[in-house]
């Protein structure tokens, strides 16, 4: 049987909340950046890091039609 693995709550929790900290859309937050920004990260290559593995999210997320769920865990 195929072991699924699921994102950790609390690095979901930090993605509800987090903002993008330079360029065209500083201020926003990841989940908030448009999806064609985000194409492009994929395509050009995501930054190291924490950042990089955020917005690998947020484009699986995207690409998914997911969003919402970003959207609704920053409502608590």
């Amino acid at each position: 049987m195929m072991e699924i693995q699921y994102p950790k709550k609390d690095f979901l929790l930090q993605l509800a909340i987090a903002k993008m900290p330079f360029g065209k859309y500083e201020g926003y937050y990841l989940i908030d950046i448009p999806e064609y920004y985000i194409v492009w990260y994929h395509n050009k290559g995501f930054p190291k890091g924490k950042l990089g593995e955020q917005l690998q999210t947020v484009y699986e997320l995207k690409l998914n039609g997911l969003e919402h769920l970003i959207h609704s865990i920053r409502k608590f």
